[in-house]
């Protein structure tokens, strides 16, 4: 091919067929492919041929692209191949659908704390798993994570974005990435998993404040900032930002190593017992109001009127002109009461007036949604009697009322008793703990929230099972907020390299592959001019990535056709 840098309409190793370009960095270029064994779409990130020119970046690339692949994370885009040879050099990825963190924060400007800590904490656990395994990112940055449209933060290209990063340092272009460095890496010391949290810290200041902690009109005064200033306090920024996140912002990026966060599960726990403060304190606060009555009997219309009109009496002419015709309603009414009493009882007087008027019926109408102020003061309702039990100290807004709406209920002559249930718009948050993360989606949404997943691997909970709910379940929380849903994804699945069986004998394979923490599968017998009980294929490439355990078919050669 004359154009080494469009691969589109070609098909890679016999698998991936090139189908549109994606994206680009400054060492490769990356496709959207169709793995034609697998049945999927996938990207395939392809070296610049200027750049696979240099034997150092080839190797590098090749072996931290190994290495990447060993990795099992929700929040890691997942790496499935890596091709190494004299044409071309190339890794296969999980194709995500989504945007940058970088184009949610520019769409969004500044974050919410609640969301930055629900990122922080991803970012968190993508850095855990990699430095666990001996890797640095060297390069986070908004720019090298993918939110999905679930809220599930993953965190791209751990290794290979640094030697991004280095090219662009050469071409004098690399603004983008020295926003987050580290001040140990820009002094050339060699990084460590320290200066991936001290770069989580510098995103966790932006996504607060819409800013980055240092600014410049060069890549050398912003690496002096770094190396030898503090930052300005966010809490100079966003006054009501809460000074516990603010602590353990300005801790990740703290210049000093030893002063800094030692792992990321540090950042971690305190991410966790801040969120945990943060629901303690609302629950006090709420506790704390609601220790003033909450039931407030009301015995008549017209008296809650009459005290109306006494506060208020100061307002407009048109108040207290509605006031007073409201008065006259109660008091024709009352009048219309009275002389059907006694006109009941003149004809009737085998019966009272109470035993007819419960022989009256009405369907009780929908109070809910409604101003309860409002309900009380409408001359319509004077036929029930109100209690009224407030559920929040803010409380204005009917959120259920006994007897519910549409039931027939007796009329009676002090008043159809109706409890009110008031609310500030805020409903309690549903249990869903250990359903299916659908039927919760649809739970939640029903009671009007908004739902946010981030998956989490699990040995003990059933895959697609709620593990965690955030505010927990029976908090009380404002219809139109987000509940964030912590969703089993199973256990962790962990990649091994498939060994090589062709010219093995059936038994020896199958002895290899339960030691290599595979599963064998089985054996199919073909033709084939090698001897008898030989092994020709598999149905995984040798040396290729496979998740642990999966099952391995081998093709085991019965002689040559015919013999």
């Amino acid at each position: 091919m004359d154009n080494k840098d469009n691969y589109i309409g070609t098909v890679l190793d016999g698998r991936y067929a090139i189908t549109e370009k994606i994206g680009e960095g400054g060492m490769a270029v990356v496709y959207k492919a169709m793995d034609q064994r697998l049945n999927r779409f996938v990207a395939v990130k392809i070296m610049r041929p200027e750049m696979a020119k240099e034997e150092e970046f080839r190797q590098r690339f090749f072996t931290e692209s190994h290495a990447v692949a060993m990795l099992s994370s929700p929040n890691i885009v997942a790496v499935y191949d890596v091709s190494h040879s004299a044409d071309i050099e190339y890794i296969v990825m999980e194709l995500v659908d989504g945007i940058t963190l970088k184009q949610y924060m520019e769409r969004k400007g500044r974050i919410p704390w609640r969301e930055v800590v629900f990122f922080s904490k991803q970012i968190a656990r993508a850095l855990s798993k990699a430095h666990e395994k001996g890797l640095v990112h060297r390069d986070i940055k908004p720019q090298n994570m993918l939110l999905l449209r679930d809220g599930t933060l993953k965190v791209g290209d751990f290794g290979i974005a640094a030697l991004e990063s280095e090219i662009a340092e050469e071409s004098g272009t690399a603004i983008g990435s020295i926003h987050y460095t580290a001040p140990e890496q820009i002094r050339g010391e060699s990084p460590d998993p320290r200066s991936d949290l001290y770069s989580l810290g510098v995103v966790m200041y932006e996504m607060l404040t819409a800013q980055k902690p240092f600014s410049g009109e060069s890549v050398g005064e912003i690496a002096v900032k770094h190396m030898n200033m503090a930052p300005p306090s966010p809490r100079e920024v966003v006054a009501d930002l809460p000074a516990e996140l603010e602590r353990i912002t300005l801790k990740a990026m703290n210049p000093n190593l030893p002063d800094r966060y030692q792992s990321a599960e540090e950042i971690i726990q305190d991410l966790d017992r801040f969120a945990v403060s943060q629901a303690q304190k609302a629950d006090e606060a709420e506790a704390e109001a609601l220790e003033t009555p909450s039931v407030v009997p009301v015995r008549s219309v017209s008296e809650l009127s009459k005290e109306k009109y006494r506060l208020r009496r100061r307002r407009s002419g048109r108040v207290s002109f509605l006031l007073g015709a409201f008065g006259v309603i109660i008091t024709i009414l009352a009048l219309y009461g009275f002389l059907n009493r006694y006109f009941l009882t003149e004809l009737f007087p085998d019966k009272t007036a109470e035993d007819y008027m419960a022989t009256r019926h009405i369907e009780m109408p929908n109070f809910q949604g409604q101003e309860y102020e409002a309900i009380l003061q409408d001359p319509n309702n004077a036929i029930f009697k109100f209690e009224v039990v407030l559920l929040s100290p803010s409380a204005t807004t009917v959120e259920r009322q006994d007897p519910a709406a549409g039931t027939r209920e007796s009329v009676r002559p002090d008043g159809i008793p109706v409890r009110l249930y008031v609310s500030s718009g805020q409903a309690l948050v549903p249990d869903v703990f250990g359903q299916d993360y659908r039927e919760a989606t649809a739970m939640l949404r029903i009671s009007g929230y908004y739902v946010e997943i981030v998956d989490e691997t699990s040995d003990t909970v059933e895959r697609n099972r709620v593990m965690n709910i955030y505010p927990a379940a029976g908090t009380e929380l404002a219809q139109g907020s987000t509940v964030y849903l912590t969703v089993s994804a199973g256990p962790e699945l962990v990649n091994v390299v498939m060994p090589n069986l062709v010219g093995l004998a059936e038994t020896a394979a199958i002895q290899k592959i339960e030691q290599s923490e595979l599963s064998y599968g089985g054996s199919e017998y073909v033709s084939s001019d090698l001897p008898v009980g030989t092994v020709i294929g598999m149905n995984a490439d040798a040396n290729s990535y496979v998740q642990a355990h999966s099952k391995i078919v081998i093709r085991v050669s019965t002689g040559p056709e015919g013999a």
